[in-house]
Parts: structure tokens; sequence; C-alpha cells
């Protein structure tokens, strides 16, 4: 490796190993080609910026994610100033025993006005519970872990054995 391992984190390859993640997690909120790239690169500023305080207890992944949900806030705190618009929760702290969360004004989404879009969300709500209640307990753990809570495979396989 180029660079010497500060705290764990090898930021020499976060563009590597994260780039494509970073963006398929922010174009679903974002929407918008340009700001996920502008995010994507603040957030590995900050994370430049912020390594010593990097603790180890998330993996790098998890940390740049964490980092990235509050550059998404700050997008959105920015560009809509106007109140009373639909507010969105973010959770920013990715241990799930701590809490606190932004609350955050966005805009609509694309699509989100139309009359059946609210039907097509319940329906999928629906469907995604029916399917998740049928999976054994493992199983279902192991889909919330990578899905919900976007713990990385080796990391689900340690904590699970």
């Amino acid at each position: 490796m180029s660079k010497e391992k500060v705290n764990n984190l090898s930021p020499d390859l976060w563009v590597d190993k994260y780039a494509d993640y970073l963006f398929n997690f922010t174009i679903t909120r974002v929407r918008d080609v340009d700001v996920v790239k502008d995010l994507i690169q603040e957030t590995f500023f900050a994370g430049l910026k912020s390594m010593s305080r990097y603790e180890g207890k998330a993996s790098e992944r998890t940390w740049l994610i964490s980092i990235l949900k509050r550059k998404i806030v700050d997008h959105y705190r920015r560009s809509n100033s106007n109140k009373g618009r639909a507010e969105v929760r973010m959770n920013f702290y990715s241990e799930a025993s701590r809490q606190g969360d932004w609350i955050e004004e966005s805009v609509s989404q694309t699509g989100s006005n139309r009359p059946d879009a609210q039907l097509e969300a319940e329906e999928l709500g629906q469907v995604l519970s029916s399917c998740i209640k049928k999976l054994s307990k493992r199983h279902k753990t192991v889909f919330e872990m990578k899905t919900l809570q976007d713990f990385e495979t080796d990391e689900i396989c340690k904590v699970l054995k």
C-alpha cells in the first residue's frame, strides 16, 4: 500500500472501493448527478479532515456513509428555506445504540405527485413486510443488517459467526 494506514483507514483506496456505493446511495436521495458527485467529493474531504477522530467502531464504508448522510442533510438544508414542506428524518448515527436525527425539509421527489405513487409505495411495503416475515430469524437478521443498517458482509459474518 502506498500510504500508511491511519486509524485503520485507507484514504488512498476510498475512491476505488467506495465511490460507486456512495454514488448509488446518494442518487436515490438527491437525483441530481452533479450534486451527487459534489456531495461524494465533500464526503471524502471531510473524511480526510476527520481521520484522527475515527474510532474504528464501524467499518470504513459505514463511517463514510455517516459523513455522507450529514452532507445530504446539509444540502437539503441549504436548498430548502421554505417552511411547510414535508419533513425528512435521517438518523445521523451509524450505531443503533445512539440516538439522534436530523429533521430536514425536502422538495417532492420525482414521481411523488402521481396519484398512484402512495398506493404503490404502500403495496410494496406490504409485500416486502410479508416476505420478511417468511424468513427465518437468522436470515431476517442478515437481511436487516445488510440492507437497513448498511453492514458489510464481513461484519455480518463476524457478528453472526
